[in-house]
């Protein structure tokens, strides 16, 4: 997703923080949920803008919590458009447009008829692996004696505590479509649709991680 989205999308989670009333308790929690997630995702996990806007920390009266969150909402759009992206030096910001090249090149062959789905499936393992590797040295982690894959980069990561166990187990699912498409091991691999899933997952995986 490009700045711009994310800059579109933040505006209208404001949009709707600005209209909750001083009782509206329900809708609050909601929009509260939409911010927090926005932030995970966007802004990482450990951001000083997600730290800021902990439930146990909002203002009893629902309309001036509401009005806190455009405040955060705002100050992190400020910091998008100052370029100021936490955490990314710019040979990160290149590692990361490369990999997402990839996946872009892999969303266009899903879209031919002609091509099978082991083309894409192998494109989106290895901008998973690029990604993974790149996270890897930026970080100055050791794969230790593992032969050097996508399994051992995550496990390496998970060991760090950088991603979830959940996280362990999507990286291994991606991991066998894409050995399955390398060794043409078709009934295995499936349809396009599973690749197409596994391209979803990535992109979002790429996307809440890509600024750590």
């Amino acid at each position: 997703m490009q700045t711009e989205e994310v800059i579109s999308h933040a505006t209208e989670l404001i949009r709707i923080a600005n209209a909750i009333g001083e009782k509206d308790y329900a809708k609050f929690r909601g929009i509260h949920a939409r911010v927090s997630d926005f932030l995970i995702n966007f802004a990482g996990k450990n951001s000083p803008f997600l730290s800021q806007i902990q439930m146990k920390d909002m203002p009893s009266d629902r309309s001036k919590a509401g009005q806190y969150l455009t405040e955060i909402l705002g100050a992190y759009i400020a910091h998008l458009e100052s370029g100021l992206i936490i955490g990314l030096s710019p040979r990160r910001q290149a590692e990361i447009d490369v990999t997402s090249d990839f996946l872009d090149q892999a969303q266009g062959l899903l879209k031919s008829s002609k091509v099978h789905p082991a083309a894409p499936a192998v494109l989106v393992g290895a901008a998973l692996e690029e990604f993974l590797r790149n996270w890897v040295e930026d970080r100055e982690l050791s794969i230790g004696n593992k032969n050097p894959s996508i399994d051992a980069y995550a496990s390496t990561l998970r060991e760090a505590e950088l991603i979830t166990k959940q996280d362990v187990k999507d990286i291994s699912s991606w991991g066998g479509t894409r050995n399955h498409a390398a060794h043409g091991e078709w009934e295995e691999l499936g349809s396009k649709e599973r690749v197409r899933l596994m391209l979803d997952g990535v992109n979002l995986f790429m996307r809440k991680y890509g600024e750590n």
